[in-house]
């Protein structure tokens, strides 16, 4: 079985992007489940039920968030009711929303799973127990498991995929917006890559006007933050997943 995952969509440039792409990415390379983190797709940073409409549409089954994910209050109700976008995991139950997801894709049944990472980010709870919980509820539910760790650390992102090396098929980290050159198989057979990169404007700083970030950084003040034109590019990867033999991963970029 074959899994795309995308890197954090930036915008609705790159909504728009994927909307007319997305389709022909599949079938290039024989997609069967498709995942995206979009928690950056709307216009003012967050997710809102307009962006996740067209991804879904597009061809997205699963999406998945991050730190950002509440900042737009009418996509609550959404959030709530929906199987197929999910907030982080280890974010209190209360929050809206489900931290995890079993998806029928016809012939398989996959378990996509989202966590935040807790250096540098907002307080949640240990990923890793919250992984565990879900792994040992949901036991033989499921095929294939892949984890969207939207974490600021790399060593964060690495840790979890180390600990449930042979436990889940593939790991991925998303929030940092830089694709990293580790596509690789673990020794337990669990496909990983720190981090996809991202789905955005490419003359910007991560998605991001790059005006505002240089003064930012040069003067400590606050800015609001506005999304970059110009051209858009993709990140993300492609994992190969079997059920008796180890998952294979490689980057890519369109």
């Amino acid at each position: 079985m074959n899994i795309l995952a995308l890197g954090d969509v930036v915008g609705k440039e790159a909504v728009a992007y994927l909307s007319g792409r997305l389709r022909s990415i599949i079938r290039e390379y024989k997609i069967d489940f498709t995942v995206i983190n979009a928690e950056n797709s709307a216009t003012s940073n967050g997710i809102d039920k307009d962006s996740a409409v067209k991804l879904l549409d597009a061809g997205a089954d699963c999406l998945t968030t991050g730190n950002h994910v509440f900042k737009v209050s009418s996509f609550y109700d959404y959030l709530e009711n929906s199987h197929t976008v999910i907030r982080p995991l280890n974010y209190p139950k209360r929050c809206p929303g489900k931290g995890y997801t079993v998806l029928d894709c016809g012939f398989e049944r996959v378990l996509v799973i989202n966590v935040a990472g807790r250096i540098g980010l907002d307080p949640a709870d240990c990923p890793f127990d919250a992984i565990d919980s879900v792994l040992e509820k949901e036991k033989g539910n499921y095929t294939f498991s892949v984890i969207d760790v939207h974490a600021e650390a790399t060593s964060e992102k690495a840790a979890i995929a180390n600990y449930f090396d042979g436990r889940v098929n593939a790991v991925f980290g998303t929030h940092t917006h830089v694709q990293t050159a580790d596509a690789r198989t673990l020794p337990g057979g669990t496909a990983f890559i720190t981090d996809l990169g991202m789905c955005g404007p490419v003359d910007s700083i991560l998605g991001v006007r790059k005006d505002i970030i240089i003064d930012r950084f040069r003067t400590n003040m606050p800015k609001r933050f506005e999304i970059a034109s110009g051209e858009i590019k993709g990140n993300g990867a492609v994992f190969t997943v079997f059920k008796n033999q180890p998952a294979k991963v490689k980057s890519i970029n369109f």
